[in-house]
């Protein structure tokens, strides 16, 4: 049985703001969750997105706060990306809506001229990106002395990002007392050793399986030979457009982002598909997320930059278009849909050389995603020599990766390529008389 809002010790202005939100019942990792924080422990949570994980350190940390007070932030919150920033700053203003809380958030990809003048007007609560937040605390605009609480979100993407030096940094110029917080949707051991560093005997909450995709997801999944069959089975299910509310298309690298983009394109036009990928514009990111959130268009396309806490609503369809290479990228992707408790589907194309990742995919998930076969009216291309060296290339590096000693049908074939040649050249110095003579010569000195 769900546990209701009015059942936390939050004060009648969270629980209007609450209200007015249209959420009546905690979800398992809020129940769990906030009392702990409220509590001033140090938590733990291991949590895929779209289990309103955001609500559950949000929350106590605004009824912590309570109210606007000096100058300098008492909480910090730290996002990956950009767009996840955005996403707790909007959730902090929604839950805050009837104090006089200040939240400023800082991320890249733009000047941060704006950004200090809003620290420098006084500010309770910052929510960061790590790169940016080092750059303006080291310019000597931020504060530090005065924070009680540290966020670390989507921890095991920061590693993934390449930011945990940034992160360690961060640690050393906070307070030595100060709440901490660590969310995660996975438990990795880079994850518990981190967990170790930075959390003091903490409560550690864990409200799924690690890495268990949403109960309501249904997942299928197609073995597609190349990129242009991947095309043309997209088009075929895109055919069957009414099932379809909200589509979010993930591709693993932003070349093939644009492609699937521009394929979309040419069939629905610029009121119906966006793209989204790291090569864009920090404004065209911005309005790409906020076009597809506010139903102005129906599709959109990108890369794993956005699989992770960007929370839309009414995402009926995810489809890997490529099998990600990190592995846990899969649980985000598809946590695009199904999420509140609504069903959603998760449809994958793995191509040859991406069997490797979805084997290892499934361990994680520890189930078998369910195969489904191609339709028969969508027409199997042949894959063209470049893309079968290409996916010859990948399965080979796959294979060596799991044994070293492996060599691999390029190395055999380069072995044979230099016998070949080493015996060519060696026929050759026998029928020279040039090269005849100085080896007769050389074989006499040696003689002598």
């Amino acid at each position: 049985m769900a546990v209701s809002f009015e059942e936390f010790k939050f004060n009648r202005q969270i629980l209007n703001a609450i209200a007015d939100a249209g959420y009546t019942k905690a979800t398992p990792i809020q129940e769990k969750a906030i009392p702990p924080i409220l509590n001033g422990q140090d938590v733990m949570g291991i949590a895929q997105t779209g289990t309103g994980k955001t609500a559950a350190y949000v929350l106590p940390i605004l009824m912590k706060l309570k109210y606007a007070q000096g100058d300098h932030a008492r909480a910090l919150i730290i996002s990956p990306t950009r767009e996840l920033a955005m996403q707790i700053e909007e959730n902090i203003k929604t839950f805050a809506a009837n104090t006089d809380l200040r939240v400023v958030v800082l991320y890249g990809g733009l000047g941060p001229k704006t950004q200090i003048e809003q620290i420098n007007k006084g500010v309770d609560i910052i929510v960061a990106t790590p790169g940016r937040f080092m750059d303006i605390y080291l310019a000597g605009h931020i504060a530090t002395k005065t924070l009680q609480v540290l966020v670390l979100d989507e921890a095991d993407k920061m590693m993934d990002m390449g930011f945990m030096p940034q992160v360690n940094r961060i640690l050393e110029v906070v307070p030595v007392k100060r709440q901490n917080l660590l969310f995660s949707a996975t438990m990795s051991d880079k994850i518990h050793e981190l967990s170790n560093n930075f959390l003091e005997f903490p409560t550690v909450i864990e409200v799924t399986p690690q890495a268990t995709p949403a109960q309501t997801v249904n997942q299928h999944l197609y073995y597609v030979p190349n990129v242009k069959t991947k095309i043309n089975l997209l088009k075929k299910l895109l055919d069957k457009e009414d099932d379809i509310k909200k589509l979010m298309i993930f591709c693993k690298t932003r070349v093939a982002a644009e492609d699937v983009y521009k394929f979309l394109l040419r069939k629905f036009g610029e009121k119906e598909v966006k793209v989204l990928h790291a090569n864009k514009g920090q404004n065209t990111r911005i309005n790409a997320i906020n076009a597809f959130k506010n139903d102005e268009v129906k599709i959109l396309v990108a890369t794993d930059v956005a699989s992770r806490g960007i929370d839309v609503s009414d995402v009926s369809h995810v489809i890997n278009f490529d099998v990600p290479v990190v592995i846990e990228d899969y649980v985000h992707r598809i946590g695009r849909t199904g999420r509140a408790y609504q069903s959603g589907e998760a449809i994958t194309f793995c191509s040859p050389s991406e069997e490797y990742y979805l084997r290892k995919i499934e361990k994680l998930i520890r189930q078998q995603v369910p195969v489904v076969e191609i339709p028969g009216d969508v027409f199997i291309e042949a894959t063209p020599y470049e893309e079968k060296q290409d996916q010859a290339k990948e399965i080979d590096m796959q294979k060596r990766r799991d044994d070293p000693d492996f060599k691999g049908a390029f190395h055999e074939k380069k072995t044979l390529n230099q016998r070949k040649k080493f015996d060519a050249a060696k026929a050759k110095t026998n029928h020279d008389p040039k090269q005849g003579r100085r080896g007769a010569a050389r074989s006499n000195r040696k003689k002598r």
